[in-house]
């Protein structure tokens, strides 16, 4: 009998640091409840390299949002992303969205750059200025042969 109690109490244990860490990480990626209201958006890329589907979109380095979906467009061979942003913040109609880096080590995220407009985007609108992440791989091979901005790898 002693033995079994002692199973028991051990696997309690074990399944509830089991669940301590499941919030925890749900907690570390954003996935607790009670999000805020956001409204969607749309931007297309040429290349969509480093970013997925629950990537953080930031507005001067603070979260505003996060993507939700990404796509290839047959038609355009571009990738068509949606993203979320938080209600309350009105972009401007020039606003530019980039795929930019945390640094070298860091993994990217989609940046959100207003622009000077008077006017705002609508919910679900497109932003057309976008730039999509930068190749370290390429910009190396650049320096190393010295080719100018024009050239292509």
């Amino acid at each position: 009998m002693a033995g079994t109690s002692t199973e028991i109490v051990t696997g309690g244990v074990v399944l509830a640091a089991a669940l301590g860490f499941m919030v925890y990480a749900g907690q570390v990626a954003g996935l607790a409840g009670g999000s805020a209201p956001a409204y969607e958006m749309t931007a297309s890329f040429r290349s969509a390299d480093g970013i997925t589907v629950g990537t953080d979109v930031r507005l001067a380095g603070v979260k505003v949002g996060t993507v939700t979906a990404i796509s290839l467009n047959p038609g355009t061979f571009r990738a068509d992303t949606r993203f979320t942003v938080a209600d309350g913040i009105a972009l401007p109609e020039d606003t530019a969205a980039l795929i930019s880096s945390e640094g070298l080590l860091g993994g990217n995220f989609l940046e959100l750059r207003p622009g000077g407009s008077p006017f705002n985007l609508e919910p679900g609108a497109e932003i057309v200025d976008t730039q999509g992440s930068v190749s370290l791989v390429t910009l190396l091979l650049r320096f190393v042969t010295g080719e100018g901005e024009g050239a292509t790898p």
